[in-house]
């Protein structure tokens, strides 16, 4: 080998590893820059939804999705530099999402069923529920389940896609809600002055709302005597208190009134021998 060879070597190791080098040091530059400006897009796409007071469970699901999305964009580009072909690149990131999606068919159909529940809100975090036979206070709603905390304290976690599958009972939508009590009066009573009593009883209790106005009907008859239906309106936060006062209000109300307390009827047969 002669030294003209050797030199000629030389010049082209030296030119493929410039060549490399600032190919490594243009990559690590888009690295940094790339990241710091998908850094800046997510804070800006979080900043325009916080605005608009955006739940802070759709924040975190913009904000990873953005992410996601930007970072393997970025990883695509840079390999693209160095000449890598992206189309075989992406069919590899395809062949891998379709065994994944054949291996993780259980957690991807929960995810895809929590970005239904994020998209349609039929609850947020905060919401008093019933779902897939649970209720109790939404805590989180994850990407792939959604905890709840009943009212015995019990932190319980449903997977989305049982949840979206089910009946959604949200007792927080609304206003208001209805609380449904009877009360059983004696045959001798005078029913018309017991439900005129009761409602103007139950609609001083502190939290029932003034409309619709307290409901106090007779809802059937037994054999000891009519059974009303007693129905105040309150916030959901404030059911269980208006519930049990009203049950005391009803107890005290027809007592103090001198109202006949309702006995079974019994019917006694003597029968005399011949």
């Amino acid at each position: 080998m002669t030294e003209q060879d050797i030199s000629r070597y030389q010049d082209l190791i030296v030119t493929t590893a410039t060549d490399v080098g600032i190919k490594m040091l243009a990559a690590i530059a888009f690295w940094v820059v790339g990241r710091w400006l998908i850094g800046v897009a997510v804070g800006m796409v979080r900043a325009a939804l916080e605005k608009q007071k955006v739940d802070p469970t759709v924040l975190r699901y913009v904000g990873s999705i953005v992410t996601v999305t930007l970072n393997v964009l970025l990883v695509i580009g840079i390999l693209g530099y160095f000449g890598i072909q992206t189309t075989t690149f992406a069919a590899l990131i395809a062949g891998a999402g379709i065994a994944i999606g054949a291996a993780w068919a259980g957690l991807l159909a929960n995810f895809a069923a929590g970005a239904f529940l994020i998209v349609l809100r039929p609850f947020k975090v905060g919401d008093f529920v019933t779902m897939a036979g649970i209720t109790g206070t939404v805590t989180e709603i994850g990407l792939f389940a959604t905890t709840i905390n009943t009212p015995d304290n019990v932190s319980t976690v449903i997977g989305n896609n049982k949840i979206f599958g089910d009946n959604i009972q949200n007792f927080t939508h609304n206003p208001f809600r209805r609380v449904d009590l009877k009360c059983q009066l004696a045959g001798a009573a005078d029913h018309q002055m017991a439900m005129q009593l009761l409602r103007e009883r139950i609609a001083a209790i502190p939290n029932v709302i003034a409309e619709p106005g307290v409901d106090v009907e007779i809802l059937e008859f037994t054999l000891v005597g009519p059974v009303l239906a007693v129905r105040p309106y309150c916030h959901n936060d404030h059911y269980w208190q208006v519930y049990f006062d009203t049950n005391r209000v009803i107890r005290e109300a027809l007592a103090e009134a001198g109202f006949p307390a309702p006995m079974p009827a019994q019917n006694v047969v003597v029968t005399q021998s011949a």
